[in-house]
Formats: C-alpha cells, structure tokens, sequence
C-alpha cells in the first residue's frame, strides 16, 4: 500500500500514569503530600482531572480514577492509551528502600486493567537491581506487556551500571521500549538528581534498546538543571533514542523550555534532523496499525510504539 494511500489513524498517547491507595485491594500505594508543595500540586492534580481532593482517602479511589480516565479516553480523539505502572524503589544490591517512594502501581493491577478495557495498553515497571528483575520481565512480557517505565532519579536506577546488561539485551531481544524519565522531577520524590542526565541512558542506547526520554530531559522548574541540550546530542548520535513532550506545556517555565529547545535546535543540525525525522508522517502511523491489529505480537507492538511518540 502507497502513503498516498494511507488513512489517518487515531492516536496513541503512550505517557499516561496511574495512581491508586489500594483500599479496594488494587496493591497500590500513595505517600504524596510530604511537603505543603506536593500537597498543593497532587490537590492541583485532582482538581485538573476531575476529581475532588478529598476523593484521595475514599475507599473507591482506584474504581473511580479508572472510571473518570476511561471517559476522559472515550471522548477524545485517542484510541487508546499506554498506562504506567510504578515499581518500588531499591538499593542498588537490590534490597528495597523502605519508606522511599511517592507512589506504587502493581505490574499486576496495570495487566490486569489492559486485559479489562481495551483503551489501555500495560507498561510495566521492574527495577533492573531486583533479584527476580529477569524473571519479572518475562513474566510482564507474556502477560501482555508494551513498555517499560522507569525513573532514573526517582527509583535510584543506574541505567549504565555493568549488571544490568542483561535486562537491557533482553528487552532489547524482544524489542521492548523503555520510557525513562530526564530532566527535572518535584511532584515525585527523587532519591538520586544525577539520574536526570539522560546520559545514564547510555547503556540501554547501546544494547539496542529503543528508549523515550519522558519529557526530553527539560527542566521541570526554574532551579533545575536544564539537560535539553544533551538530549539533543544524543539524538545525533543514538537512532534509537526518542522524546516525548508529556507535560511540557504545563510546565512553571514552559515558555523558556520552549525558548531553548527551539534554540538549541536551530543550532544543532543533528537534533534538527531527528525532530524532523520523528515529526515525519510514516511515524506514528505504524505505531497505531500494530496496537490496532488483533494479529500483532506484543513484541511487535513494542517495536513500532515509540516512532510515535513524538510525531
């Protein structure tokens, strides 16, 4: 079939996050509100997508934020959505942190859900230092899995360090996308800020993983390190390194993350040519056919999701 042949195709949205307290028994947990700011910003949050700040503590949480985003879903113009879960955090010898942590979504609750509403696509979430990370991985892979989601900063996830090769190769075996968070964080908390380089993707880049760098490693507030502009380098260097753009314009310096990256671009031939490459109309389309095929692996989906994330 030609492009010229092509229909449009509904959208992906591959950067939607899940929360829950687990009073209906999901396995979810949330310890946000730590600070008079993170409870100023996840009432803010509440509020934005319907939901009353009291509703956090209600015994029907979960069932109800699954409802309301499964409307918010059906009434837009999006096929479907991918829904993150969030591991725990761990040590690097892979004991847990306890007491570390903002929030958790069981790998489990998000299969589950997928496998219940067509319009959410799982992406788990595993840290490589777990002692059954291989394992658990497989596991996710069978059941369904499309990504995996992490956040460097936030679940203390060395991504170059030498042990984890082996969980790179084999997401990279079975063509399995991570979705990493670069840049700045302040609604979750962080444990370790080095981890907001996007160089600590380096590893996962060379075993040939495809990685999207959530938020394309700018700034989440006026005091943090702005890394745009080595996430445009290394999207010269690395094919197989995307970005997406989740949550940017809700940003407290959207305008200057903006002003920067359109700077940073023009000046960068390479970066030019990948933003170009990724804004192509064969991108994203084919991301779209595979989710929509009742004949496509899940491996495969994995292959083509992220050629959409930034188009």
């Amino acid at each position: 079939m030609s492009a010229q042949t092509l229909q449009p195709l509904p959208p992906v949205d591959c950067h939607v996050h899940l929360v829950g307290n687990g009073k209906s028994g999901s396995g979810c947990w949330l310890r946000l509100g730590a600070t008079w700011w993170q409870k100023m910003l996840a009432n803010h949050m509440l509020r934005h997508i319907g939901l009353g700040a009291t509703s956090l503590h209600a015994s029907d949480f979960d069932e109800r934020y699954v409802a309301h985003l499964l409307k918010l879903v059906r009434e837009s113009s999006l096929a479907s959505v991918v829904l993150l879960a969030q591991d725990e955090v761990f040590h690097d010898d892979g004991t847990k942190m306890e007491g570390t942590g903002s929030f958790h979504v069981p790998n489990d609750y998000v299969l589950r859900l997928a496998r219940e509403h067509p319009e959410f696509l799982p992406a788990v979430s595993i840290h490589p230092a777990r002692p059954d990370a291989l394992d658990e991985l497989d596991r996710c892979i069978q059941g369904g899995a499309v990504m995996l989601k992490l956040l460097p900063n936030c679940h203390n996830v060395d991504c170059n360090h030498p042990r984890y090769r082996k969980f790179w190769e084999r997401m990279a075996e079975v063509r399995l996308p991570l979705l990493a968070h670069t840049g700045g964080e302040h609604t979750v908390q962080v444990v370790n800020a080095a981890y907001s380089d996007p160089r600590v993707l380096t590893l996962p880049l060379e075993c040939g993983v495809t990685v999207i760098a959530a938020h394309a490693a700018t700034k989440s507030g006026l005091t943090d390190p702005q890394y745009f502009h080595v996430f445009a380098d290394m999207l010269g260097k690395w094919p197989n390194l995307h970005g997406d753009t989740h949550g940017m314009s809700r940003s407290a310096d959207a305008s200057q993350n903006a002003a920067s990256a359109t700077q940073t671009c023009s000046a960068n031939a390479s970066c030019t040519a990948a933003i170009s490459r990724c804004r192509s109309p064969a991108y994203g389309r084919s991301c779209v056919e595979a989710f929509h095929s009742p004949t496509t692996s899940a491996a495969a989906k994995s292959q083509t999701c992220s050629s959409g994330t930034t188009s």
